[in-house]
């Protein structure tokens, strides 16, 4: 059960976080309405995620092809600290901009709860 538990995020987090940060970038480019604080906040908490998540990847694209991280490497523990911490942020802001209606309002949180997901699940693998 813990096993299909842990599959069922591990995919949630590598396929379905990206497509949404994906859409949500596309969905705030489209989007017209004057901004609003509330709408800021969003889009700072969507921007943190989508750092967050970018940091992920290029950590994997440097380990893949650069050189690998030993298991509890200080690098690799740091890069999981930042990711984690950018992904809190995420959260915060995220929280405070579902005020009021954005094109991120909703998608906000729930890529930045992915990321740091994501991130709990690389610190439990080390």
């Amino acid at each position: 059960m813990l096993a299909s538990t842990l599959w069922f995020i591990a995919v949630a987090t590598t396929l379905l976080i990206p497509a949404l940060l994906i859409w949500g970038w596309i969905r705030w480019a489209q989007y017209d309405l004057p901004r609003s604080r509330s709408s800021t906040f969003s889009l700072v908490g969507f921007s943190l995620a989508t750092a967050s998540a970018t940091l992920a990847l290029l950590t994997h694209l440097y380990a893949r092809f650069v050189r690998n991280f030993p298991v509890y490497d200080p690098v690799l523990l740091r890069v999981i600290a930042l990711g984690s911490l950018l992904s809190i942020l995420a959260i915060a802001f995220a929280v405070a901009g579902t005020g009021r209606p954005s094109p991120v309002r909703w998608l906000a949180p729930i890529c930045a709860l992915g990321t740091l997901m994501f991130w709990l699940l690389a610190m439990t693998s080390q």
